[in-house]
């Protein structure tokens, strides 16, 4: 669990922008974190003591899952893998399809960069309802890899993505929950 030094820098650092995008929601804005390069070293610090150890290998949902998730599979000495949408990846790719709000999407990974019997870890910015980050749990199972961990700097309790995600018997960790 993140020090209590480090959620309170956390809370003064990411801007809360009400009515973005729109009215209702509060956005939470974490590109103020990029202007502190010692507090982003605090979070790839945090984020990969949760996995040390218990990895091969990381994916990153884009593109916000990005901007720690390369940075942690640096700091633990194991590959990066991109989730990225649909089209964006040359083949062969792995796909998943799943549910949106209103229609559908899909993401994808090079076949062959997850290999089977790894432990990954799942890496992006935010949890919210967990559908995203499911797809992805269900793009790595169908490639053999086992789930290990999910990881994110922000966790949106009341949107209840954890028990999503509970399914997969994976530890899930948020730095910050709000």
């Amino acid at each position: 669990m993140a020090s209590q030094e480090l959620i309170k820098r956390l809370e003064q650092t990411i801007e809360n922008i009400p009515d973005f995008p729109i009215p209702g929601i509060q956005f939470k804005d974490i590109s103020p974190i990029f202007l502190d390069p010692k507090l982003y070293e605090d979070v790839i610090t945090e984020l990969a003591a949760f996995s040390k150890g218990k990895i091969d290998a990381v994916c990153g949902i884009e593109s916000r899952g990005y901007l720690f998730g390369i940075a942690i599979a640096v700091a633990l000495e194991v590959p990066f893998i991109l989730i990225r949408k649909a089209g964006k990846l040359p083949p062969p790719v792995i796909s998943e399809k799943y549910d949106l709000e209103y229609g559908s999407a899909i993401i994808e990974t090079r076949d062959g960069q997850i290999k089977k019997g790894q432990r990954i870890l799942i890496h992006d910015d935010l949890l919210a309802t967990g559908g995203t980050t499911e797809a992805a749990a269900k793009l790595v199972e169908k490639q053999g890899a086992t789930v290990s961990q999910f990881s994110f700097l922000i966790g949106l309790k009341d949107l209840n993505g954890t028990e999503k995600l509970s399914k997969f018997g994976a530890e899930v960790y948020s730095i910050l929950e709000y």
